[in-house]
């Protein structure tokens, strides 16, 4: 297994340092435009266009790929996202703002397709454990970008220049990867409708993971600078609860293996809740107790969306699982839309307290919505359950990487390998029609060979 991440190790680094980027950008972004004095509605809208960016990109990319190949389509996106990075410094506008975020969710978004498409196609072994690696380095990775904010601080235009040169840094190695290019990317030909009528459970929950792990982003460093943090804790903060995510997802999964994932979604939703509760109530802790909580409410927060990917996969056959998990990511993205947008409602009026009790409002929906479904729903048969795999939103290349989409292998024919072998000699019949795994044989290349 160390040998084939290794194999990759140039891609996982570049998607690292792209994504600590991303993390950087968004805490700066809230930071800045509390400092500039946006009103909390406002950096709400703002964050929420990033996602709205997000839903397109997922739309349009792999229409885009398609038409113009990865590397084209990779180069250009590059450009913008740079470029956009660093006009957020250039000029402090809401408006502007807004229109640069909806930009870098669609570049932003293709970018990572990208690159997952290169891992997805370098890695034909161990690929469970490599997509555990990979979600690991992303979360740990954006959340290590966050202590950058540090060097200049959010009112100096160099933070966002460090910004544009992580992403630039981070496509080096993509761009100069030897592997083929990957075929062309699909959308999703399982309709959202037939999805929620064969896992209505999951497709709640990642809708309202996507709600709550959307006002985490976007919302989580403002609500820190609202109570009173310095920016270098603000940063602390926003890491806390992302690690929290990596560090907890996998034992709550586990937990959730085995048993009705429905009761492990409201465990979680219930839990979450409390500490929800706990950081509305922050003033009354000593001040330390607040990155405690952080990472506990990220654990909690970041777990439902694996926990509603595996309970859906276990109402799906084994040929829906990828259009499945497709879909669930095109729902996670849309209900993160709303996230930043209604919590930053919240804020305005009920203060910082707003962003963990709109938190808690949505758990609140989803464990009802969820107790609905149970009481009308049978449960998934033991013997159906599948095994919990760490995973968080991502992009549509990078779902073909999660084991659980893994198609099966084709069996050898029964007359045995040498069955299934090309032609050897032009005198063979079966050599006109041979066409080998790289198209038809150029009849001068069979005489030279």
């Amino acid at each position: 297994m160390f040998s084939t991440v290794m194999s990759v190790q140039s891609l996982l680094t570049g998607m690292g340092v792209l994504l600590a980027g991303s993390g950087l950008l968004a805490t700066l972004l809230g930071l800045r435009a509390a400092e500039e004095g946006f009103s909390d509605i406002t950096i709400g809208l703002v964050m929420s266009a990033f996602y709205v960016g997000y839903v397109l990109g997922t739309l349009t990319i792999p229409a885009i790929i398609r038409r113009v190949g990865h590397i084209r389509t990779f180069a250009a996106l590059a450009a913008i996202s740079s470029a956009a990075a660093i006009l957020h410094g250039l000029w402090v506008e809401p408006w502007f703002w807004m229109g640069l975020r909806l930009v870098a969710g669609v570049t932003l978004l293709g970018l990572y397709m990208v690159i997952e498409s290169w891992i997805n196609e370098k890695v034909t072994t161990h690929r469970g454990q490599v997509f555990g690696v990979y979600m690991m380095v992303s979360l740990f990775a954006y959340g290590a970008g966050q202590f950058l904010i540090g060097i200049y601080g959010p009112m100096d235009v160099s933070t966002f220049a460090i910004v544009g040169l992580l992403f630039s840094l981070g496509l080096v190695p993509v761009a100069l990867t030897r592997v083929t290019q990957p075929p062309p990317m699909e959308t999703t030909r399982l309709p959202l409708r037939e999805l929620f009528r064969l896992a209505p459970t999951g497709v709640i929950g990642a809708a309202l993971s996507g709600t709550i792990t959307g006002t985490i982003y976007g919302m989580a460093a403002v609500y820190a600078n609202r109570v009173g943090l310095p920016d270098t804790q603000v940063a602390a903060f926003v890491a806390a609860i992302i690690v929290g995510g990596g560090l907890l997802q996998w034992p709550i999964g586990r937990l959730s293996d085995g048993h009705d994932r429905r009761y492990a979604l409201i465990a979680v939703g219930a839990l979450g809740g409390v500490f929800s509760v706990l950081l509305a109530m922050q003033g009354w802790f000593p001040a330390w107790s607040l990155f405690v909580l952080a990472v506990i409410f990220g654990g909690f927060s970041f777990s439902l969306y694996a926990v509603s990917v595996a309970q859906t996969n276990d109402r799906l056959s084994s040929d829906q699982v990828l259009e499945g998990t497709r879909g669930l990511l095109m729902v996670n993205g849309a209900g993160a839309v709303t996230g930043p947008l209604i919590s930053g409602v919240a804020m305005g009026l009920f203060g910082a307290a707003g962003f963990p009790l709109f938190v808690l409002a949505a758990l609140m929906v989803m464990i009802l919505l969820i107790i609905w479904r149970i009481l009308v729903d049978d449960p998934v048969p033991n013997g159906e359950r599948g095994d919990y795999v760490f995973t968080h939103r991502t992009s549509a290349a990078g779902l073909e990487l999660d084991p659980r989409t893994a198609e099966d292998e084709v069996p050898v024919p029964e007359e045995g390998i040498e069955a299934a072998a090309p032609p050897i000699y032009e005198t063979d019949p079966a050599w006109e029609d041979y066409q080998g795994p790289a198209g038809a044989i150029d009849r001068d290349d069979r005489q030279g060979t």
